[in-house]
């Protein structure tokens, strides 16, 4: 339940006076409330002298500047610009970029982004314009096909000469890139708990459809120890996920194809599909076959990006896309505000854990069969 401006106006005072000093952006969390509206409350109640703004804090009066940790001073950004390279704004990367928005705003930096395209050297041309533009400090997705670069590429990104955070991607021990800052989905995980969610199920061989992405690597790996850990049918890999060049159409066809053979020939009552929107366009094709889903096929999605808007919501793994950027832009803002000479503490590698989200679409045929029989033999 949203509170009313004056009710939120007591929960400020209330944090404020029980810790002395808090972030903006910590508010803002607490109360449930976007920064800007935050920023407003915070404003009338300093108007009124019931608190202070201090270094991009919210202080109790009385003493408050002797008082401040060194946390609030740390958290002085006004005046700070933030170059922000991703691939695209569309799909997957809004929530990231608003997560980095929200923690900035609220620290009372600003943003300047570039945008990628998944282009070949676009992403170190866009981070050098940024950087000769004068950013202070850079966060950036690397256009890196598996998620991390090969060999020597991408080098260049631990050359800028200023805080480099990386957002979902990731370097191999050795690589200049490995020792930034960087903050990731774990898809791994996410892999893993739609596979355990659907033995729970009753299932026990669960399909993997992917396409060739920076994300494809992290679920194959993750599915594949699910299945080890669990003990489940080994099954035949997809035949063409690392084909980059497929047209859109051939990709289906070919994901298509294969799901069928799962199913025909491999017993598979379940299925992992990369991304939500191929399983959108999967499921009707699966479904003019004749096969059901759930209950010829249990499904999971991968990105929760449109699963829940389908005619039947797909149950869907959720990264946490908003948390990535947001806590990108904590790391980043630490380091430039730090205060100089002081130990900057050791670099930070962040791991979010995905959400499974259950919808109606990993109903299980097992699961109604057996509730079946169980009311039958109590009949």
């Amino acid at each position: 339940m949203r509170l009313h401006v004056d009710q939120r106006h007591e929960r400020v005072l209330e944090l404020v006076r029980e810790r002395g000093s808090i972030r903006v952006a910590e508010l803002a969390q607490a109360l449930g409330v976007s920064p800007v509206t935050l920023r407003r409350d915070v404003e009338t109640l300093a108007a009124q002298g019931k608190i202070q703004r201090m270094h991009g804090a919210v202080v109790w009066p009385g003493g408050a500047a002797e008082q401040a940790p060194r946390q609030a001073a740390a958290a002085d950004a006004e005046g700070l610009v933030i170059g922000l390279v991703v691939p695209t704004n569309n799909y997957y990367y809004p929530e990231v970029v608003r997560g980095v928005r929200e923690v900035v705003e609220a620290h009372g930096a600003r943003i300047t982004i570039g945008i990628t395209n998944y282009l070949p050297g676009e992403d170190v041309e866009q981070a050098k314009r940024l950087i000769a533009a004068g950013v202070d400090g850079l966060l950036i997705t690397p256009t890196w096909d598996e998620g991390a670069p090969r060999g020597t590429e991408g080098a260049w990104v631990a050359d800028f000469g200023v805080p480099t955070v990386l957002m979902e991607r990731w370097a191999p021990h050795g690589h200049p890139a490995a020792a930034l800052d960087r903050v990731r989905s774990d898809h791994g995980h996410g892999a893993a708990e739609a596979v355990r969610h659907l033995v729970s199920l009753g299932h026990r061989s669960v399909g993997l459809v992917l396409r060739n992405s920076p994300t494809a690597r992290h679920l194959k790996f993750g599915h594949a120890a699910a299945v080890e850990a669990l003990g489940l049918d080994r099954l035949p890999d997809l035949p063409f996920e690392q084909e980059s060049a497929l047209h859109h159409g051939e990709h289906f066809d070919r994901a298509f194809g294969y799901l069928c053979e799962l199913i025909d020939d491999h017993g598979v009552t379940a299925a992992l599909i990369h991304s939500d929107t191929d399983a959108l366009t999967l499921i009707p094709r699966l479904q003019a076959r004749g096969i059901r889903v759930p209950e010829d096929l249990a499904v999971v999605a991968y990105d929760d990006e449109v699963a829940g808007l389908a005619d039947q919501p797909l149950t869907a793994v959720g990264p946490a896309k908003r948390e990535v950027g947001a806590r990108a832009a904590e790391l980043l803002l630490a380091r430039l505000t730090a205060d100089p000479g002081a130990d900057p503490g050791p670099r930070q590698h962040i791991d979010l854990l995905p959400e499974l989200r259950v919808r109606a679409s990993c109903g299980s045929r097992l699961e109604r069969a057996s509730s079946e029989d169980e009311a039958g033999g109590k009949g």
